[in-house]
């Protein structure tokens, strides 16, 4: 184990309630008085505490597990709207407003709760004036956070399920542990330490740890499924290379049956090698699951990041030629110890994204995009222009070439890509699939590379749409978001004053002699298919914890030959903000 805890100590209600804002400035005997006016009571996994809609009669104290609130969308189906964690309070914003219930609250997991009835919440109300102050701020702070779509709670007790026998979950739940242990103490749990505990047991432990790991024994079905009713979050431990198959718990196998809990599937390599394909064939036996690949410990510390949302996401606008600036911005980065642990992004910044996901190294950055866009060419093969200036061919062969044909799912780190589909008219976010094959309906600038027609529907460049996808990343529950925005100064600028070009022989002398003082046609449809996300884009920006705008006005959009170039401006101006700001070196 981590850390020893016997989980024998008594439990006082007072502490529980000093440890609470909303109760915190209350004196002693208050407390005392406060703690006889509540009621214990506990919930298995599933329980529904109360509905959508419901009289706000009481608020609640979560002693030990979790809840999740519901809430109805648009066509009434309810989908999960956020988690209350051990030691906060649920209910509170029904009685300051004496609104009924915004929301179904039910037990993710087993849990125990005290209540406060209206009429006790009222009496401490007319007591402590301030108490109702405190509970109007953590109400308000709550709404902001799910606004801004931050993470109202991370999970606090795992339960690490090997598929089968041969699987050694007791060697990973050991270096799990121990990366976890860094961001606060952790308890690894096994069925021997565990087995025959009651309730009480199990809450006093939870209440001790900042982190429970239990580890489930395969032998033991009796154990394993009380470690499945003790989690937040089940993790799934499974070797890649074995034939895939259903996971033995039935909670495991969908989000319904999971109580709406994460699921992460853990899929162990040999020799450091990902295996191609393996992603696939387990996310169809556990469908909806969020999978990683455990190569190494530095992958397990990855993963512990993520689990507890503490983890650097990196996100990538679009930009054409600009976009170069992200493999600057990523040395840099690096450099200065920063560890990428998911990425996502649109057009060019999927492209340069792709790169950091399948680990590649600066130097295989700097050789593989050069070759694929500075001599490669990749929009030289024009056509008529019936659906776009150029056939698109090259482009497809290029990526092909660069990323083969593995899957967006065999990808070291977590990773997605965004590109705009036509026939939905919306943003769509690819986190499977053929890796080239998104990557070139992410970056199919419209009028110059034809769109992706895939299954009826339409594809076409995310910058359309969702330039810079920091909201997608929020999405994702990681920790801190870097954003790099090369999209930011994208002006057009023409120096003529005109209505109608001039004659064509006027203008090829003119572009032969390099003095054409207009933007030209490629320049034009990129900045085109932009210019409708901005005002999103301004929104987004504001969500991230380090944005990044390299000075690259001077670049074109469409300069290939301004390649290294863009990346220095990129790798000075990341080094000159990380300088400035002490936060991100400050991240995890």
């Amino acid at each position: 184990m981590s850390e020893t805890l016997t989980g024998d100590e008594p439990f006082d209600v007072r502490t529980l309630l000093r440890d609470l804002e909303l109760f915190r400035h209350l004196d002693d005997d208050t407390l005392t008085e406060l703690a006889g006016e509540l009621e214990w009571f506990a919930m298995p996994g599933g329980a529904i505490l109360f509905e959508y809609g419901d009289v706000s009669d009481a608020l609640y104290v979560l002693k030990s597990g979790s809840l999740g609130a519901f809430k109805p969308d648009h066509d009434g189906a309810f989908h999960l709207d956020g988690v209350v964690a051990a030691g906060e309070t649920v209910g509170e914003l029904g009685l300051i407003v004496d609104q009924p219930r915004s929301a179904s609250v039910r037990a993710l997991r087993d849990s125990e709760l005290l209540k406060l009835s209206r009429r006790g919440f009222e009496n401490l109300i007319a007591r402590y004036p301030e108490a109702m102050l405190v509970s109007a701020r953590l109400a308000v702070k709550r709404l902001i956070t799910r606004h801004s779509g931050g993470q109202l709670s991370a999970p606090r007790t795992f339960a690490l399920l090997p598929h089968d026998a041969g699987v050694d979950a007791r060697e990973f739940a050991r270096h799990l542990s121990e990366a976890l242990d860094r961001y606060g103490k952790c308890a690894l749990i096994d069925a021997e330490a565990g087995r025959g505990q009651t309730s009480t047991w199990f809450s006093a432990l939870e209440s001790r740890a900042r982190y429970v790991l239990y580890l489930g024994d395969v032998a033991d079905d009796e154990w394993r499924e009380l470690c499945v009713r003790q989690a937040d979050c089940l993790l799934l431990l499974t070797h890649a290379w074995e034939p895939a198959s259903p996971w033995p718990e039935a909670a495991c196998l969908n989000a319904e049956s999971a109580l709406h809990r994460p699921r992460h599937l853990l899929l162990q390599h040999r020799d450091g090698e990902i295996e191609r394909g393996a992603a696939l064939r387990w996310l169809e036996q556990v469908p909806g699951v969020r999978h990683h690949h455990v190569r190494n410990d530095n992958d397990i510390e990855r993963i512990a990041r993520l689990l507890i949302g503490r983890s650097i996401g990196l996100v990538l606008s679009g930009g054409g030629a600009r976009g170069f600036a992200h493999i600057g911005v990523v040395r840099a980065l690096r450099e200065a110890g920063m560890r990428i642990d998911f990425v996502g992004g649109t057009s060019i910044g999927a492209i340069i994204g792709a790169g950091v996901a399948a680990d590649w190294s600066d130097e295989e950055m700097f050789e593989n995009y050069r070759r694929s866009f500075v001599s490669g060419r990749p929009l030289s093969d024009y056509t008529f222009p019936f659906v776009s200036l150029v056939t698109g061919r090259r482009v497809s062969h290029l990526l092909r070439e660069e990323f083969g044909t593995r899957d967006i799912t065999d990808l070291a780190l977590p990773y997605f890509c965004v590109s705009a589909n036509l026939t939905a008219g919306h943003a769509h976010v690819h986190q499977q699939g053929p890796l080239w094959l998104w990557l070139r309906a992410s970056s199919a600038i419209p009028g110059v590379l034809p769109p992706v027609f895939h299954r009826r529907e339409v594809f076409v460049d995310g910058a359309v749409m969702n330039n810079l996808p920091v909201d997608v990343m929020r999405e994702q529950g990681v920790g801190e978001i870097v954003a790099v925005d090369i999209g930011a100064d994208d002006v057009l600028h023409a120096d003529v004053e005109e209505y109608a070009l001039p004659p064509w022989w006027t203008l090829a002398w003119q572009r032969l002699r390099r003095s054409s003082k207009r933007p030209g046609i490629l320049s034009i449809l990129l900045r085109s298919g932009m210019v409708n996300a901005e005002a999103a884009s301004i929104e987004r920006r504001a969500q991230t914890s380090l944005l990044l705008t390299p000075p690259l006005h001077d670049i074109e959009l469409l300069d290939w030959y301004a390649y290294e170039r863009a990346i220095e401006i990129g790798y000075r101006h990341a080094q000159e903000m990380l300088g400035r700001a002490a936060a991100p070196r400050e991240l995890p």
